[in-house]
């Protein structure tokens, strides 16, 4: 019987790292009482929170964790560590509730990336003692976004700290699964997209 946080840690990181589809895992537990509870109603946080149905008509933010950990979990051998990759997919928008708001009729959810490297922090502190993984695990949160950046010659791309800070072959991996991580999605066009984003990145000096 799970009994403490740590224990909870582990079990979610067997279903994570071993499962085919985790999801069946997670959504299984997700109703249990202690999903809605520190540190885990961070998680729980997601399935009330909603997205442009534009870009994301799975629905809320719930849904689309759940397909781009399914995602992740198909091309996870590619990851230069796993566990660490599996995780940031899982906690990847965990910024979202505290980020979402609407403008000018719009669902928006600016700097999520920013305040879920915070918060996923603050998420595997309260359940493990592994400040190497937890570093690794937040800084692929905090530079997911950025494939829409560079790709896109947005001001808000920084190479530079990126590259600094993390992997770019595993911020593209874990960006490849929350491009494809929705309903309705050209998968071609973007592969096409995240293979433009590593190239920027390699001719960045």
């Amino acid at each position: 019987m799970i009994i403490n946080n740590n224990e909870l840690f582990f079990e979610i990181n067997k279903h994570l790292v071993n499962d085919k589809t985790p999801s069946k895992y997670i959504n299984l537990i997700c109703e249990k009482p202690f999903f809605k509870k520190k540190p885990f109603d961070l998680l729980y946080n997601l399935k009330r929170t909603g997205q442009s149905p534009k870009h994301h008509p799975e629905g809320n933010v719930w849904n689309h964790t759940m397909l781009v950990i399914d995602e992740a979990a198909e091309i996870k051998y590619k990851s230069k560590n796993i566990k660490v990759f599996m995780w940031a997919a899982l906690l990847h928008d965990i910024g979202k509730p505290d980020t979402t708001k609407i403008r000018k009729g719009r669902i928006t959810s600016y700097d999520h990336d920013k305040k879920g490297a915070i918060l996923a922090g603050d998420f595997l502190k309260a359940l493990i003692d592994d400040d190497k993984f937890i570093k690794e695990v937040t800084a692929l949160i905090r530079w997911h976004m950025q494939i829409l950046f560079v790709v896109n010659d947005l001001p808000f791309a920084d190479i530079h700290a990126m590259k600094k800070q993390s992997d770019i072959n595993e911020v593209a991996l874990l960006g490849l699964c929350d491009r494809l991580g929705r309903l309705n999605v050209d998968k071609e066009i973007e592969q096409k997209n995240i293979s433009a984003f590593i190239k920027k990145c390699n001719n960045f000096i």
